[in-house]
């Protein structure tokens, strides 16, 4: 079943850590999101692969948009 990454709150994507078809495990670092001038981790919240990744580097985001997808 799949799982989704989501943002914890709202910024731009400072750095992209995988690739669709790479492997992770739970709380793996998949993100990094620049917000009020400090680097935020996002993490893999299950153990999957990369299906889908749906922000690249630059991008801003809102809290709770779906970053990638873990199958």
């Amino acid at each position: 079943m799949a799982q989704e990454v989501l943002a914890a709150l709202s910024g731009n994507i400072w750095k992209v850590s995988v690739e669709v078809g790479d492997k992770v495990e739970e709380d793996d670092e998949v993100f990094v999101v620049e917000a009020l001038k400090m680097e935020i981790p996002v993490y893999a919240p299950c153990d999957g692969t990369i299906s889908e990744i749906k922000v690249k580097k630059g991008d801003a985001v809102e809290e709770d948009d779906v970053l990638a997808v873990i199958d």
